[in-house]
């Protein structure tokens, strides 16, 4: 091991020459050695505390930065309620044919709670109870005393209500913006229209939905952002469905009806020009159901309502005969009756003669005229014609009650389904197939698809019957109103009715057969006979005319009349005028006066 000496010997020769201690010189080194040893550490210690200050600077700087940004921003609802990607509350208009708004968005306020920020749970709740009566005391209580960091109060919250709520003074009750569906004309078009619903929601937005009616057909439409500024143009006509709406419900309480459903189609273009059906409800308060119950008002009877409907069938049965050549309008059979199939009778209303023209079987309404002539056609015949008229399956009409309509048929169709079928009995269809089937008579023969959307041009579909068979059908169906079961109240003066009535016995509720005192009234019309434009279909369930001795339930007495009155109302409206035939003139005096 080599010893470093402390005391260099040049140093220790250099102090004995000029006479110094050489002890001295050593401590003096040491002294130095152990300063430079105090420096070095203290270079040290200093660093490690510049560092760990910058740690520190650097975590208090990022804190405030966080506690800065929540004192800026609004308070949101807690994960439980979050959902990932941007919510989109922007839906598109729905407008009727001429413009005019039918379904829009509006901006409202949203309110909610954070209860562990409120100062007086207690009185928030009694004076939110003021301003919403609709709320549970003691629910909203209790969700304000727990532990829950967020509570819905109000998803619509008006004016008022939100100046009332800022009035209570209380930092833990919060209102964020949000758009919800307007509805401006309330129940108007209720059905058609269906309602929509909140989605995806957050304290800022929440997502409108369709729940039913076309905003459910063409919600993927409506809720496109390219779309936001192209409304839905239907094929209603606002004023044309008000005044229906109000006729129709006129006539339902008159007439003392469970229910009532009109369609009013035109008979080119297959554009539903407004559609009904009573008892309705208001979208902007759409009852909580599912619309499948016949007595829910959710229920579309227009669309959904699968019925007998009666002597409305028969105009089908006497054009598929024509077009097949077995019979014209004068040909004339034998009606004498009833006829017995089995166990089975057939009967007319009331006794009607031995003998009918084909023309004065549908004017009379004959049910024995009708069977003669469905026996005929034959069972393969008339599945294949009333096939070409749409009655097999259901409407494509853009609304999903459509699908819920499709028509009832025979288990099996035999010779006996023919002859019933023929006058509307033994199969069940909805309003809106007979509103199809009597535009393709009317419009020369060709199918019709029922829409709701506006229509340029009309499109040509299948023809089911020639020309001359469809222009026979309807002057027959014009003679029923100005001879027939229709001549009472079903003509309108300067626009040429022409349809047919029908009243169908209901099934009655416990045990097989049918109730004569229930039953469904209808009249399918077109108008103007001289040159159809629009086929109107009427249907009143249960009503009952009271004015005479006793009540009368024939759709003569109650579906006609309304009809009718509807007519007259909305022909104007529709751009018609009133066209009158040339009658001959009666002489008159002239007097001095």
């Amino acid at each position: 091991m080599i010893r470093i000496p402390l005391r260099p010997l040049a140093t220790i020769l250099n102090a004995r020459k000029t006479g110094k201690n050489p002890d001295d010189i050593e401590r003096a080194n040491i002294r130095q050695r152990h300063e430079d040893m105090q420096d070095e550490s203290r270079m040290r210690a200093e660093g490690r505390l510049l560092v760990l200050g910058m740690l520190f600077f650097l975590g208090f700087l990022s804190i405030s930065a966080r506690m800065a940004f929540l004192a800026a921003s609004e308070p949101s609802e807690p994960k439980v309620h979050s959902f990932g990607g941007a919510i989109h509350a922007q839906r598109a208009d729905i407008v009727d044919r001429q413009g005019r708004i039918l379904a829009t968005n509006m901006e409202t306020t949203a309110l909610y709670a954070h209860p562990q920020e409120l100062i007086d749970p207690k009185n928030a709740v009694k004076q939110l109870v003021r301003i919403f009566p609709d709320l549970d005391e003691q629910r909203l209580l209790r969700d304000f005393s727990g532990p829950r960091k967020f509570v819905w109060v109000k998803k619509k919250v008006s004016p008022e209500q939100k100046q009332a709520v800022y009035d209570i003074g209380d930092p833990g009750l919060l209102l964020g913006p949000r758009e919800m569906r307007l509805y401006p004309n309330g129940r108007l078009a209720a059905h058609v229209l269906g309602g929509a619903r909140f989605g995806r929601e957050g304290v800022h937005a929440a997502e409108v939905l369709g729940v039913a009616g076309v905003e459910f057909t063409f919600d993927e439409y409506l809720r496109d952002v390219v779309n936001y500024d192209v409304p839905l143009q239907l094929s209603l006509d606002l004023s044309v469905q008000a005044e229906m709406e109000q006729l129709l419900a006129g006539g339902m309480r008159v007439m003392n009806a469970k229910g009532a459903a009109a369609v009013l189609m035109d008979v080119h273009t297959g554009e539903v020009i407004a559609l009904a059906s009573l008892p309705d409800f208001d979208p902007n308060h759409r009852p909580v159901g599912s619309g499948k119950n016949p007595d829910n008002p959710l229920f579309n009877r227009a669309v959904q309502g699968v019925y007998e409907l009666g002597s409305t069938f028969k105009i089908f049965a006497v054009a598929q005969a024509m077009e097949l050549g077995l019979v014209n309008p004068d040909t004339v059979l034998d009606i004498r009756g009833p006829i017995r199939f089995g166990r089975f009778r057939i009967r007319d209303s009331h006794y009607l003669g031995k003998e009918l023209s084909v023309s004065d079987i549908i004017v009379k309404s004959s049910n024995i005229g009708t069977a003669r002539i469905a026996q005929m056609i034959g069972v393969d015949r008339q599945q294949q014609f009333l096939r070409d008229f749409g009655v097999f399956e259901k409407t494509s009409l853009e609304m999903v009650e459509a699908s819920g309509g499709k028509p009832l048929l025979p288990p099996k169709w035999t010779e006996l389904s023919t002859m019933t079928i023929s006058y509307g009995h033994g199969l069940s269809a909805t309003p809106l197939h007979l509103a199809a089937g009597y535009a393709a008579l009317a419009n020369g023969g060709y199918q019709v698809t029922p829409t709701l959307i506006r229509k340029e041009h009309p499109t040509q579909g299948l023809r089911i019957v020639s020309e001359n068979v469809a222009k026979a059908s309807v002057a027959m169906l014009r003679k029923v109103v100005t001879e027939g079961t229709a001549k009472r109240y079903g003509d309108v003066p300067g626009y040429a009715v022409a349809g047919k009535t029908g009243t169908s016995e209901k099934q009655k509720k416990n045990g097989p057969g049918y109730d004569k005192d229930r039953v469904l009234a209808s009249f399918a019309s077109v108008f103007p006979a001289h040159d159809p434009q629009y086929v109107l279909v009427v249907t009143m369930d249960e009503a009952v005319e009271t004015v005479g001795l006793k009540p009368r339930r024939t759709a003569s007495l109650t579906a006609v009349p309304v009809a009718a009155e509807i007519i007259g109302r909305v022909a104007p409206l529709l751009g018609m005028r009133p066209h009158f035939e040339p009658q001959v003139l009666t002489k008159v005096e002239l007097t001095a006066n």
